[in-house]
């Protein structure tokens, strides 16, 4: 029987988990492996820190996702392939591990995330008239 996602090392090793299978991800691998060139040993305990943050509640997570991915969607377009693919690796990673309400939560704040990140990458300039 899996169990949920209770503590920062449930975190740990659903982050490590992901991260390993997007890396191995002929879709979205190479945009984090050779378009963001993320370092891992900086980029991973963020994570931790976001999604302990997102999950349980603490205010431990410092940054701006937003800013990161807008410059990052300057370098290559993230459209709706990119993103459900995100979702379905980040979903299939908790199923594997874990199980339970907080797992659950986790799914369905990761997908609202990515659903609303996909928007304000992807919506049309305004186009309101200034007379």
């Amino acid at each position: 029987m899996k169990n949920d996602i209770n503590t920062r090392e449930d975190i740990i090793l659903l982050v490590d988990s992901f991260y390993e299978r997007v890396q191995l991800n002929d879709k979205i691998g190479p945009i984090f492996t050779q378009i963001a060139k993320v370092d891992w040993a900086h980029h991973l305990p963020k994570m931790y820190d976001f999604w302990e943050s997102i999950l349980f509640g603490k205010a431990i997570y410092k940054g701006n996702p937003m800013l990161t991915h807008f410059a990052l969607n300057d370098k290559k377009p993230l459209q709706t392939a990119e993103f459900e693919t995100w979702k379905n690796l980040f979903y299939q990673t908790v199923d594997d591990l874990f199980a339970g309400p907080n797992a659950e939560t986790i799914k369905q704040k990761a997908q609202s995330i990515a659903d609303l990140m996909h928007f304000k990458l992807n919506a049309p300039p305004s186009k309101i008239k200034i007379v």
